[in-house]
């Protein structure tokens, strides 16, 4: 089923002013905008405002030369997609799952689910009943596929219903091929060949079958699958998509291959509050409120078995400017203290105004974590004991606080025979995935260079190490080596030219011990005269 809000931005803005239908100032042209490169665009108009010629997609200039006296508002898009989000959950009571279609339809799949409310139509009605309840403007249809029931909804008659059993393709062919959900440009190309309804669309497509042979003609839809390859050679980003090509619209339309929908699925995140009497400004008083929020939180989270990794404070000012103060932790924790310690750095210098009304803590991040005990001395009541250290989650989320959310990390071992990729850096707490012994270089330097440095080699001897190379300036006199220790680029990353290693452990008449490498051997076919590195230093 294909519900379609034609008048979401509009019905938004009339019901956020409280105002009904054609009444106030619904009841003149009025006109939501958006600023775009080429000046303001209208988006969404009234049904004033289209009876004197307003349309979306027109620019504002445009607009007040047809209707002077139009009335302009700012379009909220960020808003009418958390509204259809929210349409789409409830949705779901007409059926298991449903999803978005943006920027102002619903999809829901109704499989099976029809005679519960006593028939298709019993379905459609209550569709539209309930929207008109809340005084929305809508249209629904039900088909077998979600590309002809989106047509139906948008082209078709409202309330209309193809059965499983009907030809699709003979009851759509009236609707025109902008019910496919096809780029503009598409459309355009569409026109110019004169394919102006779905009918049209089939026949060229290759309707016709040799009933001997029990074949199909497929030579229309070759043509047609040429011109657009053609057209779109080397045009914009993105060609590959259904909606750039009417031949794989029209098979999802028809059933013929599948069309995959991603369904929204409903997460409600632990949130609590507090709605002040009187606005305060000191900060004895914030921190008070803030401690009865985090313990609530902690009540809630322990309730739900889960713990949180992200909270968001939100402080709504008399004036009604809002403050929010985001924090992020290493691990998992409902620890009131905790929460209420790492939020202490958070709120200095709030400027509270004429003062804060109201406060809000949400768990925008939330973690499983089961129960633990807590230490027997701290958890007697009339125990002076005080807590047994800190834990290093604790630790951690204290340094994040303090140095940035990007200053504490942790260095891991990364599955690559390339020295300076064999490591990476994590978050401190997150657990360090397996990798494979065998790709551990053995006997690896302490000191490791972030980027390898070019040495000068003047003679190499038989065995292939160099009898003395010069690095930062210094000749240095090679006595002991051993090696080579190759390792071939990574081919899967790298580029086919790319030389491989030879690793040698050197050193010095000084007791100095380098890690060096020649890039590359002669005669590759991969670049001229190997280059030697130097990539680190023994102890």
């Amino acid at each position: 089923m294909a519900i379609w809000l034609a008048q979401l931005s509009v019905d938004r803005w009339r019901l956020s002013n409280g105002l009904k239908r054609g009444e106030g100032a619904d009841s003149e042209p009025v006109a939501l905008i958006a600023e775009t490169a080429h000046g303001p665009r209208v988006e969404a108009v009234n049904a004033a405002a289209k009876a004197q010629g307003v349309n979306a997609a027109m620019m504002l200039a445009d607009a007040r030369t047809l209707c002077p006296q139009l009335a302009v508002h700012p379009a909220d898009p960020a808003g009418d997609l958390d509204a259809l989000e929210k349409v789409a959950l409830w949705a779901q009571r007409w059926g298991p799952w449903s999803t978005v279609d943006a920027p102002d339809g619903v999809i829901v799949d109704v499989t099976g689910v029809a005679y519960l409310f006593g028939g298709e139509d019993r379905l459609l009605d209550d569709v539209q009943g309930r929207f008109a309840t809340r005084d929305m403007t809508v249209r629904a249809a039900i088909a077998p596929t979600a590309g002809a029931a989106w047509a139906l909804a948008h082209y078709g008659k409202n309330s209309a219903i193809v059965s499983a059993g009907e030809d699709m393709a003979a009851r759509l062919s009236g609707l025109p091929v902008a019910a496919l959900r096809l780029d503009a440009d598409v459309l355009t190309v569409l026109r110019r060949l004169g394919l102006k309804c779905l009918g049209d669309l089939n026949s060229v497509e290759g309707a016709n079958t040799n009933r001997r042979r029990n074949t199909r003609d497929n030579s229309g839809r070759d043509a047609i699958q040429r011109r657009f390859r053609r057209q779109f050679r080397g045009g914009a980003k993105g060609r590959k998509s259904p909606a750039s090509n009417p031949l794989v619209r029209m098979d999802q339309l028809l059933g013929r291959v599948p069309e995959p929908l991603l369904p929204i699925v409903p997460h409600d995140m632990p949130l609590v509050q507090r709605r002040l009497m009187e606005p305060i400004r000191h900060r004895d008083l914030l921190d008070q409120v803030l401690s009865d929020l985090a313990q609530d939180m902690a009540r809630v989270l322990e309730g739900r078995g889960e713990g949180a990794r992200r909270l968001d404070l939100g402080l709504w000012r008399v004036d009604g400017e809002v403050i929010v103060r985001t924090l992020e932790m290493a691990a998992a924790t409902r620890d009131p203290a905790h929460i209420i310690r790492l939020f202490a750095s958070k709120l200095e210098g709030v400027n509270a105004g004429f003062g804060i009304e109201s406060l809000r803590l949400r768990a925008s991040w939330a973690q499983s974590l089961a129960l633990s005990q807590d230490n027997i001395e701290t958890a007697t009541e009339n125990a002076s004991a005080a807590p047994l250290g800190t834990s290093l989650a604790a630790c951690v989320d204290r340094l994040m606080v303090k140095l940035g959310q990007r200053a504490v990390t942790k260095p891991v071992s990364h599955a690559s025979h390339l020295p300076e990729r064999a490591q990476i850096w994590q978050p401190p707490l997150t657990a360090q995935s397996s990798h494979q012994e065998a790709l551990q270089i053995h006997k690896k330097p302490l000191k490791l260079f972030d980027k390898s440095e070019k040495i000068s080699v003047a003679c190499i001897i038989s065995d292939g190490f160099p009898q003395s190379f010069t690095w930062r300036g210094s000749l240095r006199e090679v006595v002991k080596a051993e090696g080579p220790e190759r390792i071939a680029p990574e081919w899967w990353r790298e580029k086919s030219t790319t030389r491989l290693r030879d690793y040698y452990r050197v050193e010095d008449a000084e007791g100095r011990r380098y890690w060096i490498y020649r890039q590359g051997i002669g005669g590759d076919g991969r670049g001229g005269t190997p280059n030697w590195f130097i990539h680190g230093l023994f102890g």
